[in-house]
């Protein structure tokens, strides 16, 4: 179902309440950065990232707020897909912050977190990838389905919740490079603003997230698992409006992306195709080539002590602990994989 003028009136409401409230939940965040446990704001969300430069957390929480309120204002959607949006967004979020700032990194990708979690480590990925589960399967409940039967509304939640969670981890899998992750719920989002259901949903997140786009290539700020998990969640949201037959095709495509990320890297793959490679670029900053420490004869010249290898450069590192001053090497996104 296309949008028509009403439509096309709603969706531009909508993405510029998004974009309002995320700059004044960003300005206001970076203003008084807020504390945790006895440590400066400063400390708990800043970062470095592999260019030495300072970059800030605080984009993605920005986002989630900036979504959030959006969402609860902009016109056009039933009350209780503004429930499930709060849900789906602000609930990812939260978990996705919990994972940036306790996060050790030691485990990655479901296979990591997963073996961790059998040998009896409870990594906070795991708690982040069952709570998204959980948060995804209850936000498509709460969304409802039109399935005349039981067990088709029954269906309907499990392959709704099943999109919301695989559309969460997998925004998070681009959030490698600046504007990345932004750039990829961007166009991913622009089809479903041509649907009725779809535009009252993505509206908010699509305008909060184009309004932190320049904070992010400039390299001032980074959306992080907080706000890559509720950008995709939140897009998951949306696609749930769609027929059964997309939809199943939308959760097939979600599991194999994710899948493909365990032994695929996105990143290099995306280096290798001339347009991916060019939209990857467009608005970024050249990348910046570490030189290689001097190497002794007949040995391989290999990176500077302590510089992150390519695929890991635009990660944040541990977060600062109670009583350490330091902040510890980042970049974009904590992705799971080789993504």
């Amino acid at each position: 179902m296309t949008r028509g003028i009403g439509g096309g009136a709603r969706l531009a409401a909508g993405m510029g309440l998004g974009a309002v409230a995320a700059r004044a939940a960003y300005a206001a965040l970076t203003r008084r950065p807020p504390g945790l446990n006895g440590l400066r704001g400063e400390d708990v969300w800043g970062r470095t990232n592999h260019r030495g430069e300072p970059v800030t957390l605080l984009e993605g929480p920005a986002f989630v707020a900036g979504a959030a309120a959006a969402g609860l204002l902009a016109p056009g959607a039933a009350g209780r897909m503004r429930a499930a949006a709060l849900l789906a967004g602000a609930g990812s979020g939260v978990l996705g912050g919990y994972d940036d700032l306790a996060g050790s990194g030691a485990s990655r990708g479901f296979k990591g977190h997963l073996t961790a979690l059998a040998r009896g480590e409870v990594t906070s990925g795991a708690v982040k990838i069952l709570g998204i589960g959980a948060t995804g399967l209850a936000a498509a409940a709460v969304a409802g389905s039109p399935a005349p039967s039981r067990a088709g509304r029954a269906f309907d939640a499990l392959v709704n919740g099943a999109i919301i969670a695989g559309s969460a981890n997998l925004m998070n899998l681009f959030d490698l490079r600046p504007g990345r992750a932004i750039k990829v719920g961007l166009i991913t989002g622009a089809p479903l603003a041509l649907t009725r259901p779809g535009a009252a949903v993505v509206a908010a997140p699509l305008g909060a997230a184009a309004a932190l786009l320049p904070e992010d290539l400039g390299e001032r700020a980074m959306l992080g698992d907080t706000g890559a998990n509720a950008l995709g969640a939140l897009l998951g949201l949306a696609a749930t409006r769609l027929g059964r037959g997309p939809r199943l095709a939308v959760l097939a495509g979600l599991a194999g992306l994710n899948a493909a990320s365990e032994v695929v890297s996105f990143t290099k793959v995306i280096a290798g195709n001339p347009v991916l490679n060019r939209v990857d670029m467009l608005g970024r900053r050249p990348a910046a080539a570490p030189a290689p420490a001097p190497a002794p004869a007949g040995e391989p010249a290999t990176a500077p002590a302590g510089e992150p290898a390519a695929e890991d450069a635009f990660r944040p590192s541990v977060p600062p602990q109670a009583g350490s001053a330091g902040t510890g090497a980042a970049g974009n996104g904590v992705a799971a994989g080789p993504a």
